[in-house]
C-alpha cells in the first residue's frame, strides 16, 4: 500500500515540474528580444555603381535576298533549238542562255522584207509622177503611208526574231533548268533562274519607336542560322511610311558576299545598334524588384536598405540600363534583397569585378 502512494507522489511530483518548466518556456518566447538581436544585420551582396560605355543594340529578324534575281522565260513561242549554259554556273550579262527555232519567223521576214522593197520602189516612183505633177498629194501620201507601213511590219518581224534568242540580262550565278533541247516553250514556260548574289540584300523592320534613330548609311552586323560568324552591312533604303499592322518601318541593307558563303532566302539575325553611350549606369538583372508600376532597387544608404524606384532602358544578357533613380556612386544591393525591407540593417559584402570601363 505505502509502495502505491510513493509511485503516484512521485508521478505528481513529476506533472507538477513539466507544468514549471513550459511556463518558464513560454514567458522566455513572449519575452522582447534584446537590442543586439534585433538589430543583426542581414548579409547581402551589392556593388559600387561607376559609369560604363554601352552600346545600344536592338536584335531583329530579317531575311537575305539576292541583289538581283529573276526567272528567265521566252518571250516567243517555239521549239528549244539550243542551250548555251551549264546549271549552277556563272553566267556574264549579255551571255546567249538558249535559243529558239527561228524558221517560221524568218520565211515572215522574207515576205514583209520583199513587200517592204515594192513598197519602196512605188513610193520611189510616186514621187517623181509628184514632182512632174502627174499625181495629186493625196495619191502621194497613200503610197508613202503604204511604204512606212511595210517598213514598221519589217521591223516588227525583225524584233521577234531577236527574242528568239535569250541572253543574260545581267551577271550572275543560273540555277537548275527546266527544259530541255526540243522542248515547246511559251512565254509562261520557266526555263531557269539567274541570282546575282555577288551583293546581298538583308531586309527587316524596326519598330516605330527606334525609327528615327536609324538612317540611310547606318552600319549594322548580322550572324544566320548554324553560323557564329557576324557580317556586316549599310542600311541603303528606308519604306516611307510605317506598316499600320504591325507598327514597324521596313529597311533594307546591303552587304558583300564575293566568297559566296551566304545564300538568298536564309534567316538573318540582326543586331541594329542604336547609340551608343560612355556613362550609362548598368545593373545586374537580378537586383530589379518588380512592382506595380515598374521597378525597384534597394541602395545601402547609412547601413540600412532603401528602396529606390527606377525607370530601366536597355538590356544586355545579364544587365540592365537605369535611367532615372540612381546615381554614381551609390551602391546598390544585388543578391538576398527579397528578404529586405525599408529600413533592413544590412551587411555588404561588396562586388569587386564591377569596374569603371569609362576610366
Amino acid at each position: 500500500m505505502k509502495t502505491k502512494y510513493i509511485v503516484y507522489s512521485i508521478l505528481l511530483i513529476g506533472i507538477i515540474a513539466l507544468i514549471v518548466y513550459r511556463v518558464n518556456a513560454n514567458s522566455e518566447i513572449g519575452a522582447p528580444k534584446s537590442s543586439e538581436q534585433t538589430n543583426t544585420a542581414t548579409t547581402v551582396k551589392g556593388l559600387v555603381l561607376h559609369p560604363q560605355k554601352f552600346n545600344d543594340n536592338i536584335s531583329l529578324s530579317g531575311t537575305i535576298e539576292a541583289n538581283e534575281q529573276i526567272e528567265i522565260r521566252s518571250e516567243v513561242s517555239g521549239v528549244v533549238e539550243s542551250i548555251n549554259f551549264r546549271e549552277g554556273t556563272k553566267v556574264n550579262q549579255g551571255q546567249v542562255l538558249f535559243k529558239v527555232n527561228d524558221i517560221e519567223l524568218q520565211a515572215q521576214l522574207s515576205k514583209v522584207q520583199t513587200a517592204q522593197k515594192l513598197a519602196s520602189e512605188n513610193e520611189r516612183r510616186a514621187k517623181l509622177l509628184l514632182e512632174k505633177q502627174a499625181i495629186s498629194q493625196e495619191e502621194y501620201d497613200i503610197v508613202s503611208a503604204d511604204f512606212q507601213s511595210a517598213s514598221a511590219e519589217s521591223q516588227l518581224m525583225q524584233a521577234q526574231l531577236s527574242k528568239t534568242i535569250v541572253r543574260a540580262p545581267f551577271t550572275g550565278t543560273i540555277g537548275l533548268r527546266s527544259i530541255s533541247k526540243g522542248t515547246y516553250v511559251t512565254p509562261v514556260t520557266p526555263i531557269a533562274k539567274l541570282v546575282n548574289t555577288s551583293k546581298l540584300k538583308i531586309t527587316f523592320s524596326v519598330p516605330e519607336k527606334y525609327a528615327s534613330q536609324v538612317t540611310i548609311g547606318s552600319h549594322l552586323t548580322f550572324t544566320t542560322s548554324g553560323s557564329k560568324a557576324a557580317y556586316e552591312a549599310k542600311v541603303y533604303a528606308i519604306e516611307p511610311e510605317v506598316e499600320i499592322a504591325t507598327r514597324t518601318l521596313k529597311m533594307r541593307a546591303i552587304a558583300e558576299n564575293e566568297e559566296g558563303r551566304l545564300y538568298p532566302g536564309t534567316y538573318a539575325n540582326v543586331m541594329l545598334p542604336l547609340e551608343s553611350i560612355d556613362d550609362a549606369l548598368m545593373v545586374p538583372s537580378e537586383s530589379l524588384i518588380p512592382v506595380q508600376n515598374g521597378k525597384r532597387i534597394f541602395i545601402s544608404e547609412n547601413g540600412k536598405a532603401k528602396e529606390i524606384d527606377v525607370e530601366i532602358g536597355a538590356r544586355t544578357g545579364n544587365e540592365v540600363r537605369v535611367l532615372t533613380g540612381l546615381k554614381v556612386g551609390d551602391t546598390i544591393l544585388t543578391y538576398g534583397v527579397m528578404a529586405l525591407k525599408n529600413g533592413t540593417p544590412v551587411s555588404i559584402d561588396l562586388d569587386q569585378s564591377h569596374k569603371n570601363i569609362a576610366e
